[in-house]
């Protein structure tokens, strides 16, 4: 069977690289010939675990190509996926420019060699309604329809982990609207059929927004649970007694009850305002998605005001004369995505505030020019700091060797905006911890909330 991937971002390689992977041969396009040249060398364009040994051992096998001809990928190919972007607009709706001119450019193809049948997918994150907006492009182009079908197959993928995700996944969602576009993606999705993964057939409109609808209750209770936390700090409770407390119960879970400094990425900040979008635009209030965006906005200047706590400032707004170690700035470990990363929005406050950074990230780079020094690594930013501050949860920041890092600040103040660090070990090496929803732990056991 052979399929072709049209965009080589973080969903189409992943794809197309573990596709390859089950013995389909796979063609990723783009219009990207230096990103093209190189994939060939071997180059990844994205950090994502073992995603270069897929890509490796699938190209030396000849089942994984790059190639940036559309036209002749789409005439060899029995499935053709669209793994192109979905920016946000100005209202928050996705983008489809690109979508639907891969689209054109596929009906262009299909109409030129007129002949044998391929399955059009949107890979995309796109809102309910865009395969029949995919099928009049395609039609548009001069694509008889008895040539194509148009189905839908959203992405599930965790950035960090995305190659074990696609190898054992949760779950696979298609929607499709014949019976032939379903026999061919049965044939292509039979390895996970065989290792009994859940494959969920369905129509087109249900899966456009399943992947909406899911990524917007994974943000809504990251909300939820930020929002209890502060009102832990207030009351002097603890988020994680709490959140014990309220995951033992079935009903709810104790997936995704972790509070902390916001979410960030690139699918729940867009697809929470796209789905609020596709409401507004049917007529529909749905005001809980706005809701959830603004709980998340500010959550992430939360680590901001702990550390002016904790530094016991006059004046909170008025960090001059202090140097902050920033731990992290992917919006997550194990990925180099900062596209809405908490730590952007919390570097850029302090800058504000006229602070001076220290920063380390394993494999992140930062787009600021004043004031942020990169160093090299979690001791080497924690130099002559006066507080560190852990804003991504790396496993290298959550065992830090308590007596190394008290010989390299200057001040012993942490605020760990991910409630990951040993509060009992760094406050016998005389370290003040601030939290997020949970009580300040002091070296000599006083708490304050």
């Amino acid at each position: 069977m052979k399929i072709a991937i049209v965009g080589t971002g973080y969903v189409g390689l992943v794809t197309g690289a573990c596709m390859a992977d089950t013995g389909v041969d796979v063609v990723c396009v783009d219009v990207n010939e230096k990103k093209l040249a190189g994939l060939r060398a071997g180059i990844m364009p994205i950090y994502e675990p073992g995603l270069d040994a897929v890509v490796a051992r699938n190209a030396s096998k000849d089942r994984l190509t790059f190639s940036s001809d559309l036209r002749s990928a789409v005439a060899d190919s029995d499935v053709v996926f669209i793994a192109v972007g979905t920016p946000p607009g100005d209202d928050g709706s996705a983008d489809m420019t690109q979508v639907l001119g891969v689209a054109a450019s596929i009906g262009a193809a299909i109409a030129e060699h007129n002949s044998g049948y391929v399955v059009v997918v949107t890979k995309s994150t796109v809102p309910v309604g865009t395969a029949i907006q995919v099928r009049n492009s395609i039609l548009e182009a001069g694509a008889s329809p008895a040539n194509f079908d148009v189905a839908s197959n959203p992405e599930f993928l965790k950035e960090g982990a995305a190659v074990d995700d696609f190898a054992r996944p949760d779950r696979i969602v298609i929607g499709v609207d014949s019976d032939r576009a379903k026999r061919v993606l049965e044939r292509l999705y039979r390895p996970f059929l065989l290792d009994n993964h859940p494959v969920l057939f369905m129509d087109v409109a249900s899966a456009e927004i399943t992947k909406y609808a899911a990524n917007a209750m994974l943000a809504l209770r990251i909300s939820f649970m930020n929002a209890v936390s502060n009102l832990c700090d207030a009351v002097g409770a603890d988020i994680d007694l709490v959140r014990h407390g309220i995951g033992s119960d079935p009903r709810i879970g104790s997936s995704f009850l972790y509070a902390g400094a916001g979410y960030g990425g690139s699918c729940f900040p867009k697809d929470v305002r796209a789905l609020e979008s596709t409401a507004t635009k049917h007529g529909l209030d749905f005001g809980l998605l706005g809701e959830v965006e603004r709980i998340n906005d500010r959550q992430k200047l939360v680590p901001v005001e702990k550390a002016a706590g904790l530094l016991e400032l006059s004046d909170p707004g008025d960090f001059s004369g202090m140097t902050i170690a920033v731990w992290g700035l992917a919006f997550k470990p194990n990925t180099d995505d900062t596209r809405e990363a908490p730590a952007l929005t919390v570097i850029a406050e302090l800058l504000r505030r006229g602070a001076r950074i220290r920063l380390y990230d394993p494999v992140a780079s930062h787009p600021f020019t004043d004031r942020v020094e990169v160093c090299s690594d979690a001791y080497d930013a924690a130099a002559g700091a006066d507080l560190v501050l852990l804003l991504t949860e790396w496993g290298e920041f959550r065992n830090p060797d308590s007596s190394r890092l008290a010989a390299a600040v200057r001040r012993k103040l942490i605020v760990d905006a991910r409630n990951v660090l040993d509060s009992a070990d760094l406050n016998g090496a005389g370290f003040a911890i601030a939290s997020i929803g949970r009580p300040t732990q002091f070296p000599s056991g006083k708490q304050t909330s």
